[in-house]
């Protein structure tokens, strides 16, 4: 029997113009001009960037609420053909035939599941406002990072709200986006999940999306597999990423300890073909809005199904991510004569990771928090965090006013000379690629003496620096026996 013709979908909704929905829907519109697109969004001030004009020398577009490299161009060549920005969520929820759902889904800061359970607050609402506006039948789509079975409840609330005669068919479509690299992981994915309920008009909905993605990506690399697999895979995904690297990184703690080199230990795993290269980079730790999130979800997960064992051991993830942050911040401290108060350090990366300028649960904020809290004057600079958030992730608004205490202590820079001026230290923190190339020799000269360099992302030559005179101290690595101030 041949298979039921999928109409094709002609009218795009994405419910949040974030770094998922703005990134995943531009490229949508990029290759698919057949398709209008509107990324609706309730903050006026993001919809506003979208929308911002380009520069007027270079006539690109550098005022977008998310940096991601290649995005701009994207979104210059769709936006006004058949990419729009808005803030009319409704109207753009009544013209479309599919919606996508990706909003926020943080941690729990209250309540049952406080701490580890996904808040489903926003999910639960865009739902409603689907039921409540639709006036024809949609296919939505979870975007958003979710629980498994999110679904079910989304269901619920539509069939409880919609009008009579409407069929809403419910997608999980997660996606599998690397900060710094999700335009080129959208353009050339390494799979495309879709999961649909086993029922003729789910198989039928996941036809029309994978006929979406099918504009630019083979069909091949579109799975499609039932909706709790599609939705469970996103939070295994995260988790098996994360515990690598946290596994890599409590082998930095024994190599430290021995003389040995952990980038050694790590190319010599990577070789064997079982284990492979990826994700073995040891450093101050991981951040991003996924890993901890998703991996605490899953903690909530395995203890409400009566798994203690199991969410013990994603626990320990998040435990060793936590202690790699610490412990690195305590070396700067032990190494610096075991007190840090009145000295400079300079921090350089305050973005989670290279190529973004998001600092969720970004290692730098934890590390100038600590070195705050040893009484040091920290001077950061960032190529892509605004000076704005890093002022909102350093202080508490809506808990507590500490943003005069938190300005005495700390210093925004335009430059990584400036920052280093007069620093007894400098902490690498984010992997930006011009760390790699600094003139090592003016940052020195302008230093306080002795001089330290410590590389939590392993990416500069500490020999090399050591011949300038720093003294260094690069995660994974033991001390140089030649080097008496680290006996």
């Amino acid at each position: 029997m041949a298979e039921e013709q999928a109409p094709p979908v002609r009218r795009i909704c994405c419910i949040g113009a974030g770094y998922v929905g703005g990134p995943t829907c531009s490229v949508i519109a990029l290759n698919c001009p057949d398709i209008t697109v509107h990324i609706a969004d309730i903050n006026a001030a993001r919809i506003a960037a979208w929308n911002s004009d380009p520069d007027p020398v270079t006539g690109e577009l550098v005022n977008l609420p998310v940096y991601e490299p290649g995005l701009a161009e994207v979104v210059k060549k769709c936006r006004g053909r058949n990419l729009f920005f808005t803030t009319d969520i409704e109207k753009a929820i009544e013209e479309a035939d599919l919606v996508f759902v990706s909003v926020n889904t943080p941690t729990k800061k209250s309540g049952m599941g406080k701490g580890f359970a996904a808040d489903l607050h926003y999910v639960e609402a865009s739902t409603r406002l689907i039921a409540s506006v639709s006036s024809s039948s949609k296919i939505i789509v979870e975007k958003s990072t979710v629980p498994c079975r999110t679904a079910a409840s989304m269901r619920t609330i539509l069939e409880a709200n919609a009008r009579p005669g409407l069929h809403f068919d419910i997608l999980s479509n997660p996606e599998f986006l690397a900060e710094g690299t999700a335009v080129q992981d959208l353009q050339n994915p390494d799979r495309v999940l879709i999961g649909s309920l086993k029922t003729k008009e789910g198989e039928l909905a996941a036809r029309r999306l994978k006929d979406v993605y099918a504009h630019w990506v083979p069909r091949e690399k579109v799975y499609t597999t039932g909706l709790w697999s599609s939705e469970l895979s996103k939070l295994a995904a995260n988790a098996l990423l994360a515990q690598r690297i946290s596994s890599i990184n409590a082998m930095a703690a024994i190599c430290e300890a021995t003389g040995a080199d952990v980038q050694e230990v790590a190319h010599a795993c990577g070789l064997d073909k079982r284990i492979g290269p990826n994700f073995l980079k040891a450093s101050v730790g991981f951040g991003g809005s996924c890993f901890q999130k998703d991996i605490l979800n899953l903690v909530y997960l395995s203890e409400s199904l009566n798994l203690p064992q199991v969410a013990d051991y994603w626990k320990q993830v998040i435990t060793m991510n936590e202690y790699s942050k610490s412990r690195f911040a305590q070396k700067v401290v032990s190494t610096l004569f075991n007190t840090i108060t009145a000295k400079k350090v300079a921090v350089l990366g305050f973005a989670f990771k290279k190529n973004t300028g998001d600092t969720r649960e970004s290692a730098a904020i934890s590390l100038c928090r600590y070195f705050r809290q040893e009484n040091a004057f920290v001077a950061i600079y960032d190529p892509k965090v605004p000076e704005a958030q890093i002022w909102l992730d350093l202080t508490e608004p809506g808990v507590v006013d500490d943003t005069k205490q938190v300005k005495e202590q700390v210093t925004i820079h335009k430059s990584v000379q400036s920052a280093c001026k007069d620093a007894e230290a400098v902490v690498i923190a984010t992997e930006w690629d011009e760390f790699k190339t600094l003139d090592w020799e003016a940052i020195y000269a302008s230093m306080k003496k002795p001089a330290f360099v410590f590389d939590g992302r392993a990416i500069v030559d500490p020999k090399k620096l050591r011949q300038v005179g720093f003294k260094v101290h690069t995660v994974g690595q033991g001390p140089e026996i030649v080097d008496p101030i680290w006996a």
